[in-house]
Order: C-alpha cells, then sequence, then structure tokens
C-alpha cells in the first residue's frame, strides 16, 4: 500500500512562500528607493511589525484548533514561530548594522536604559531557546513536558514583545492595544482549556453501575 499523504500537501510550502513575500516586497521598495525619506526607520518598524505578526500567529495556533478541532494550524505553529524568530533577527540585525552603525555604545546605553529596548531585546532573547529547541529531537531530547514547558515562554515573549510594541509609538497607541488584546483573548481560552481539561482529569471515567438480575431470587 503507498503512504498516506498529509491532508493539504500544499500548505506549508504555500505559508512558507507567502511568509517571505513582505520581506521581498520590503527589499523591492528599498532597491528602488520608495519606503519614504526614513527608509531606514521604515524597513526597521516593518520587520518589528513583521515578526510582531508571525508570533501571534504561532500562539493562535493551539486556541485555533481548541475553538474548531481543526488539525492544520497545529501542524504550521512551528514554522510560524521561526518565522517570528526570523524576522525578530533581521529587526535586530537592521537597527544594529544599519541603524546605529555598530556603535556600540550607543547601543549598550539603548539596551540597558530605554525601556522599550530592554523588553524588546529580552522578548528576542526568549524566543531564541524556543526556536534552538523547535526540533522533533529536541522533544525526545528534553522530554515532551519539558519541552512544552519550556516553549510556554512563548506567551512571556508575547506579551513582551506587545509591551515594546506599545512603548514604542508612545502616542498612537490603537495599534498596540489591539495586539495586547488579541493575546488576552489567546490567554482566556488556553487558560478556560487547561481548567476543563483539569476538571475532566479529576472527574475520570464513568464507570458505569452494573445492572441488578431481576431474575436472581435469595
Amino acid at each position: 500500500m503507498p503512504p498516506r499523504r498529509p491532508p493539504l500537501p500544499w500548505l506549508k510550502p504555500g505559508l512558507f512562500a507567502g511568509a517571505l513575500v513582505p520581506l521581498a516586497l520590503l527589499l523591492w521598495r528599498a532597491a528602488h528607493r520608495t519606503l519614504g525619506v526614513d527608509a531606514v526607520a521604515i524597513g526597521l518598524n516593518q520587520l518589528g511589525y513583521l515578526a510582531l505578526v508571525f508570533l501571534m500567529a504561532s500562539l493562535a495556533c493551539t486556541p485555533l484548533k481548541i475553538l474548531t478541532g481543526w488539525t492544520w494550524p497545529v501542524r504550521v505553529r512551528r514554522m510560524l514561530g521561526l518565522f517570528a524568530v526570523f524576522y525578530a533577527s533581521l529587526h535586530l540585525v537592521t537597527y544594529v548594522a544599519i541603524d546605529q552603525q555598530l556603535d556600540w555604545a550607543v547601543l549598550w546605553g539603548d539596551v540597558t536604559q530605554r525601556r522599550f529596548m530592554i523588553v524588546g531585546f529580552a522578548a528576542f532573547l526568549l524566543l531564541l531557546p524556543l526556536a534552538w529547541t523547535s526540533t522533533d529531537a529536541s522533544v525526545r531530547r528534553l522530554g515532551f513536558q519539558r519541552w512544552k514547558a519550556l516553549h510556554r515562554l512563548a506567551y512571556v515573549a508575547g506579551v513582551l514583545a506587545v509591551v515594546h510594541f506599545l512603548w514604542r509609538v508612545k502616542l498612537d497607541t490603537r495599534v498596540p492595544l489591539r495586539w495586547a488584546a488579541i493575546l488576552g483573548v489567546l490567554f482566556l481560552i488556553r487558560i478556560a482549556d487547561g481548567i476543563r481539561a483539569r476538571r475532566r482529569k479529576r472527574s475520570g471515567p464513568v464507570t458505569p453501575s452494573r445492572p441488578v438480575d431481576v431474575t436472581t431470587t435469595g
């Protein structure tokens, strides 16, 4: 019997290609000098925003499965998380190498004194071990429970990323507050599902009572 093809075989290749489209457009605009007057700042902001979008998308996969029963979101969760790290890395490299031109004194001052930089860098550092342990071999090496506990740090990184965005924009906070609301909803879904799972575990399987044989006489 031939091996069974996975459902939606186009899903991961399509996501991979689609996730690179924003970067291709950004590079095309940079090459044609259509990003605007402050091209570096615009590119920096767009890369950071893409990192936030992919991080939130990865965090939404399990809640989406809980609500709908669909399994395909969980299949792309790892790829979405890796793209979040990819765009966060480009965001950081753009800031360090292009915006600040490797001025280590300025960079050190930013990372240690500017609060939005502190939380943004902390979010990036939290994402690194998650990317490093995203393989199946890491799950086997760590054990599923420890691996699962480690990858809950993605929610902490999400909170820090939203705070970084909120403190960065300063004035018009509508967009970061929308992301904060989305993250809050994702938290509530996971918490409600965890409470429901614990209740099911405590109640245990229901054992049917043995029927009484009414034909038996004492």
